[in-house]
């Protein structure tokens, strides 16, 4: 679990299909988002839209906390506050992954009703 204990700031979201073609990111073209994970076992993450001034139609944004396990290829997390009541429902799983300094949190496929889209959501270390 020590691997994943700090800050973490999101750095680029991706979503592709099975033929590989792109969609659209959840939080628009400039996602901004920050996690932490405490070595006790609860996370907080707060994700949006980071383009600056209003942008057409609604700003998308989630931010959630909880109590975690991580095996080192898997993130599970017991949400017990959430901007979007749907993330209580359940546990919040995410396959994880590292690439050099970079976590790489995978929601399951079809997440937020994106059926066959696969979502990455890429992190780097803050500070």
């Amino acid at each position: 679990m020590d691997r994943i204990v700090g800050t973490w700031r999101l750095v680029a979201e991706t979503a592709t299909d099975a033929a590989g073609q792109a969609h659209p990111g959840l939080f628009g073209p400039m996602a901004i988002g920050l996690g932490m994970f405490t070595a006790e076992g609860r996370m907080m993450a707060v994700l949006t839209d980071g383009r600056p001034g209003p942008v057409e139609g609604a700003r998308k944004h989630v931010s959630y906390c909880g109590d975690y396990t991580f095996d080192g290829a898997r993130l599970v997390t017991v949400v017990d506050g959430a901007s979007d009541s749907r993330l209580l429902l359940e546990p919040q799983v995410r396959d994880a992954r590292f690439e050099g300094g970079r976590m790489i949190l995978r929601p399951p496929v079809g997440f937020r009703a994106a059926a066959g889209v696969v979502r990455e959501l890429i992190w780097e270390r803050a500070g």
